[in-house]
Formats: C-alpha cells, structure tokens, sequence
C-alpha cells in the first residue's frame, strides 16, 4: 500500500497540506475515527492574525513573546504573524465563512486574552467546524487524495530497520507506518515518500480535558520510539473555563466570552483575578488557570463562576449561539446566571520539535499542528494563535515538499517486513486498560497538573514505570485493539511529561513548580530536548 505522502490526522494541519501537495503529488491521509473527529472541529474562538488598520505585526509579535515566557522563537513568531493575513484570505478562498463586521466591517474581531488588539477572526462560536468543513469539501474533489477513516498509526516505518535498508547505511528516514485497520481488526502496511503527523494534542492523559477522545498524544509517541527529538512537553495548557456538568465532557467556554466583558467570580459573587493577576480576567491562560485553582482550593469549592450577565441577552446569544444553546440544555442561562466553570487540559505546547519547515529530525517526517513543537508558542500559546500555526506551517511544508519532489519522485519504495501477531491472543479482560488507563490520568491530574511540586513529580515517575512495563507486556502478549495502541502511546506521553517537567527547575509560563517559582534565564531559558537515542535536555 503505497502513497507519495502519508498523512497521519484529519485537523486543518492535515486537511491543508494534503490540499497543497495533492497538486503535484498522490497523498493517503488516515484518521483514526471519522474524519471530524479532530480538535479542529472543536475550536471554538478563532484565528489570530492582523487584519484591521488598528493593528500591526509589531504588537502580535509582541503579544505572543509575552505569552511565550521567554521561549518563544522570535523569528518563528515573526514569520507566522506576518503570514497571518495571507492565510486568512487563503481560507476565505477555499469557502470559510467568517463572521463580517458591522458597518460594512470586513471582519467582526474577538477580543481574547493575551491580546492588546482585537484581532481574532471567528465564524460565531464554531470556527474549527466551518475550516473543517471548507476543507474537507474543497478536499473531496481531489482524486489523488484518499481518506482512510477508522486507520490508526501504531508505529512509524525507519529504513535504516527495514530488510531494503541495507542496515544504518540508509540513515534514520521515515518510509511510511503501520497502521491498524479498525473495521478489519488487521495491520496494514502503509508505504511512503514522505510522512507527515498531524495527530494533534494529548489532553487525554489528564483526567479532565476539553480535548476529544482521540487526543492520545499519538504522533509525538511514535515520533519519539522512531528517533525523533521532542522539545518542551512540561509545557501542558489547560484551559481556564471548561463548562462544569458531570453530564456533559469536552465542552469548553470560549476565551472570547471573557473578551467580551466576561467576569469570574468564585462561590461568593466576588470577582477575583485582580489578586492574582494585574490583567484580570484578561490574563494569559495559564495567569488565569492558576488563579481559578488558587481560588478553589482556598474555598473547597468544586468551580468558580464566568458571569457575563451584565451584557445585552441578545447581544450574548447573538455572539455565542452554540455555548448558549449548550449552556441552556444543561440548565444554564448564561443570559441571567454565572456559568460553573473549571480549568481542564486543553493544549500541548510542546511536541516533535521541527524546524521552520516542518521539518523533525528524522529525513522524510514532518510535522505540523499541535503535534508539532514550531518555536512559536514558548512556554504558553498565546490564544487563537493554534489555528493560524497550523495554516502557516502547512503552507510552509508544501512548499518545502515541492522543492524537494524532482528527488523524491526518483526515490524507490523499500521493502519491509510486515506486521506479524505471531502467537499473540485476544484481551478478553479489558478491565486490565481501562484500570491502566485510569491511573495514568489521576496519576497525571494529581500530580503533574496546573501547580507542580518536585516530591509529587518524583512519585509520578517511580509509579509511571510499573505500568509502563505492564503496557509493554500487553503490548507484546495480545492482538492489538485501538484502546491498546491509545494506551500504549498515552503512557510514553505521560512518562515524557514527567521527565520534561523534573528537568525544569524553574517557573516558567505553563509550568509553576512551588520548588522553583522564580524564572532563570541563565539555565533554563532554552527547549527542553529528549530524544529516545540523547535522552539529553
């Protein structure tokens, strides 16, 4: 099963780079489940990029280096907010339907956290849903693009492994992944010029989460057991305001209901961030989710409130008609009463580390997206600027691609040897994932979350290795299911996040330990680095 390019995710990295290369190349893109289920379809804020007179590049620059703590790339952040616009209209052209102004405004800008502008181009509340849909529609008129709904990616294929490689003399290069075919049950060898992760992020690890089911941190865990560096995966962003119902899970409340005059109030009535943060309720995320965990643990209670009361209802469902209409089901009417809320994890700010192609380490793997770490977020993304990352750097990759494709057209397919299950049985007891599965995420909740503490970090990685080795001997004694690759690579995340997180000592964006609370620049204002081969920071 061959292809030019293999493309692992189905989020708007994915849909927009299969796009681009399919002009001059045969590309495979595999989603695990359908080809919605993505983080992409969730995003509910928007797009960040300048686009009013009122703005400049200089201050979204400026913006996402406070953001970032000190770790930002700066000539990443300058090459992606100076490509914002270009690919903003680039969507429109492809058919996203962005909300327009009033007065004849071209586009009605949100306000978000972090930001000194109004700059966040959004379709109402539901903008990963409309780019999703754009692109998958313009995408479904390429015949030289096939979509593999219910394929999950188990591991990557090395040459320098396989039986055509001619041993380490055919050097690190990525040549395709096996994947599991979910309908059949049966591994599939998928062969390629080029590969490329766009699995998005890990949120699954941690117990609470807004990200979607399928967000097992699957392509840094292949990337990392392939070879490839990985940078920065302390760096876990949970998201302030996360809709608090026992009945409902992975419904977030938008930044953007802050940045329309949305306060927080703890079990009191009282508004409360000034006393963690000059900024108020307009702090930068992880500013904002320490103050709500702050105020939580002070009070006992189980949320804090997000009241935007004193807005005009009309104006509130006009704005935000799927978190009203959503709210209201569950017996919420944020029109007169405060919305429960609790920071949940949201977004990896880590990941594969690439360059600003896209480029990892490994010849012929790229990745993009969430799964990939750009430079551009630091230690703390900057909100809204996910989707404009994702756009960029796909853009960049085909480009790349296509400067390479006169010498990769001319490269042959390797030989590989197939997946063999040998004498491997059935899991008839899937009591032994799912009790795995729930100790990863407490362990990961309760101990490396929100605020860190240097003992809890050495517990995590002493109670990590148990079950890592028991994932593995599942892993080697049963047919493989979906829940048991899931499983697998969620373990090697939670081990990387705790190593990344023990090697920082220092407070810094996403990561507050109470053993180091001040930054220091001298030692650790730099990625921090890991790789299966160096292990080194």
């Amino acid at each position: 099963m061959q292809s030019d390019v293999l493309v692992i995710g189905s989020g708007i990295a994915g849909l927009s780079l299969a796009l681009k290369v399919s002009s001059f190349c045969s590309v495979t893109l595999i989603t695990k489940k359908a080809r919605t289920d993505t983080a992409t379809n969730l995003a509910q804020g928007g797009i960040a990029a300048v686009l009013s007179k009122g703005d400049n590049f200089a201050s979204h620059v400026q913006d996402t280096l406070i953001s970032g703590d000190g770790l930002c790339d700066e000539k990443v952040v300058r090459l992606v907010v100076e490509n914002g616009e270009k690919r903003v209209r680039e969507l429109i052209n492809l058919g996203v339907r962005f909300q327009q102004g009033k007065n004849g405004e071209e586009f009605d800008l949100g306000m978000e956290g972090g930001h000194s502008h109004r700059r966040v181009a959004h379709a109402f509340d539901l903008t990963g849903h409309e780019i999703e849909r754009a692109l998958l529609e313009r995408i479904s008129r390429r015949s030289n693009v096939e979509i593999l709904e219910n394929h999950l990616a188990i591991d990557l294929l090395i040459a320098s492994k396989a039986p055509g490689g001619n041993g380490t003399n055919s050097g690190d290069r990525c040549i395709g992944a096996y994947v599991l075919n979910r309908r059949t049950g049966k591994v599939e060898t998928r062969l390629s010029k080029v590969t490329v992760l766009c699995t998005g992020g890990c949120g699954k690890v941690y117990l609470y989460t807004t990200n979607p089911d399928i967000a097992t941190g699957d392509g840094v865990a292949m990337a990392y057991r392939a070879g490839a560096e990985v940078a920065n995966l302390e760096f876990i962003q949970f998201h302030p305001t996360c809709f608090y119902n026992p009945k409902i899970k992975n419904f977030l409340i938008s930044e953007a209901v802050r940045g329309e005059g949305g306060v927080l109030v703890n079990n009191k009535g009282e508004a409360f961030m000034r006393k963690h943060d000059e900024r108020g309720d307009l702090a930068t995320r992880d500013a904002v989710a320490r103050g709500i965990d702050a105020e939580m643990k002070t009070s006992g209670a189980d949320c804090v409130y997000l009241d935007i009361t004193h807005r005009n209802p009309d104006f509130i469902r006009n704005r935000f008609p799927t978190i009203f209409s959503i709210c209201r089901k569950y017996g919420v009417d944020m029109t007169k009463e405060p919305i429960p809320v609790v920071p949940a994890a949201h977004y990896m700010c880590g990941g594969v580390k690439v360059d600003s192609w896209g480029e990892t380490s490994l010849e012929c793997l790229f990745a993009l997206g969430e799964t990939a770490c750009t430079g551009l977020h630091g230690a703390n993304r900057l909100a809204s600027n996910s989707l404009l990352e994702a756009v960029v750097f796909a853009d960049r990759a085909a480009e790349r691609l296509h400067s390479y494709w006169p010498r990769l057209t001319k490269r042959m397919f390797l030989e590989t040897t197939d997946w063999r299950d040998g004498v491997a049985g059935s899991i008839e007891e899937n009591v032994l994932i799912s009790h795995s599965w729930d100790q990863i995420r407490r362990l990961m909740w309760n101990y490396v979350g929100i605020v860190r503490r240097e003992k809890r970090l050495n517990l995590a990685r002493r109670r990590i290795a148990p079950i890592l080795r028991e994932i593995k001997e599942h892993f080697d004694d049963y047919l493989l299911t979906p829940d048991l690759v899931e499983l697998r690579n969620l373990a090697v995340i939670a081990d990387l996040i705790i190593t990344s997180a023990g090697r920082r000592q220092e407070s810094r964006g996403l990561h507050y330990i109470i053993d180091y609370q001040e930054k220091d620049d001298e030692h650790f204002r730099r990625d921090t680095l890991l790789s299966k081969k160096t292990n080194r920071m």
